[in-house]
């Protein structure tokens, strides 16, 4: 009866080291996922940033400066 249970807790811990890997393994696919989409989302800010509206903006604001130089 001793070698039953010492086998039962050894495939307890097996158990537990597989649940931990793959549940480790489940948060880099997340993680990877997220830095995937971020990246994205920051490639096409800058594709925004460089639009017209902005060069437009940054014209006006030096219109409005020239103004209160005087």
């Amino acid at each position: 009866m001793e070698i039953k249970k010492n086998n039962l807790i050894g495939d307890n811990k097996a158990q537990g080291a597989a649940e931990l890997i793959l549940l480790i393994g489940g948060m880099i696919i997340i993680v990877l996922i997220a830095i995937f989409i971020y990246k994205n989302y920051v490639s096409t800010l800058g594709e925004e940033l460089n639009s017209n509206e902005l060069k437009s903006l940054n014209s006006s604001i030096k219109n409005i400066s020239v103004k209160f130089k005087s």
